[in-house]
């Protein structure tokens, strides 16, 4: 077992008891888990920073089960469409996620453990005591080192001291810190930053926007007919767009359809289609559907990274946008 250092008493883990549901697991408490080395992870489908943090957390979790751990997912929405329990649990699904998760759809367990992340780790020992924290992405193999000490700790010393072999792709791929430019910018007036549309958002009222003749890099604008709630902008008419300048190798965006129906768009990276540089979610022509609320990722750069202007066209009537991520 690789030494590392103490780790302090932060409290008790609190009670898990505010979920409105739970998925792939019976209710859990923190009573019924003494004995076991607990992990609560904070989470919410739609979210980058959580999904480049998956694969570490399956792994762990199918690890180091037999040797006592329980890593349990907080589900802790952050937009409307996030509460819908069958799209938690297909999303879930989708991602191979098998450990506990506790949909905290009113935030009582957030609330509880007085978390404002996503992502977020708590590491409790088997005595119900937490021990560390992590808030954000990275920090992967000191996490797994807590795990291997809080083990190691309750007697279970024969813990190989390895670390999972993870190798994110896709989604999954972490960020290129380095080249990332761009900060992550929310659609809905509640949270929007470098809106450039002339005459700025007018809240909640469907209203025709246009783009400006250029914009300074992480500027974004619509246009078309779009209603812009405090969350999300709604495209009323077909033909709508959004245009950002960014700076990063991935763009993504969380999109969803007002009436659930799908919605086809087109991407143009600087008036061009995107070849290479299409993400997981439109073809190298730059052609993509929305099919259900989620984040879809529309640019990943197989070039150079430099500023880029993306611009992304409805074909159809009904989007809704959120928030840009980048990577």
């Amino acid at each position: 077992m690789t030494a590392t250092a103490e780790l302090p008493v932060e409290g008790e883990l609190p009670e898990l008891a505010g979920a409105t549901a739970w998925l792939n697991s019976a209710p859990l408490t923190p009573a019924g888990l003494r004995g076991r080395v607990v992990v609560v992870q904070f989470c919410t489908f739609s979210c980058i920073n959580w999904l480049r943090t998956v694969p570490y957390v399956r792994a762990w979790a199918a690890k180091y089960r037999d040797a006592g751990l329980v890593l349990i997912g907080a589900h802790s929405p952050e937009f409307p469409f996030e509460h819908d329990l069958a799209k938690i649990r297909a999303a879930l699904d989708g991602l191979g996620v098998e450990h506990p998760v506790a949909v905290d759809n009113d935030f009582v367990v957030w609330r509880a453990f007085e978390n404002a992340y996503w992502p977020a780790l708590y590491f409790a020992d088997a005595a119900g005591r937490i021990r560390h924290h992590h808030f954000g992405e990275e920090d992967y193999e000191r996490s797994e080192r807590v795990i291997q000490q809080l083990l190691a700790e309750a007697g279970h010393d024969d813990v190989d001291d390895d670390l999972v072999a993870v190798e994110p792709d896709g989604v999954f791929r972490a960020a290129d810190w380095d080249g990332l430019g761009s900060p992550e910018t929310y659609v809905g007036y509640a949270r929007a930053a470098g809106f450039a549309s002339p005459g700025g958002v007018d809240p909640d009222r469907g209203r025709v926007y246009a783009e400006p003749p250029r914009l300074a890099l992480n500027q974004w604008a619509l246009a078309g007919d779009w209603t812009v709630g405090s969350q999300t902008a709604t495209l009323g008419e077909p033909g709508g767009r959004i245009v950002h300048r960014f700076h990063g190798r991935d763009l993504n965006l969380v999109l969803g359809s007002r009436t659930g129906g799908p919605v086809r768009f087109r991407v143009r990276i600087d008036g061009r289609p995107p070849d290479g540089s299409a993400g997981l979610d439109v073809d190298g022509r730059g052609d993509g559907t929305v099919v259900e609320d989620r984040l879809y990722q529309l640019v990943r750069q197989d070039g150079p990274v430099a500023d880029r202007t993306v611009e992304i066209t409805f074909v159809d009537a009904g989007a809704q946008a959120y928030v840009f991520t980048f990577g």
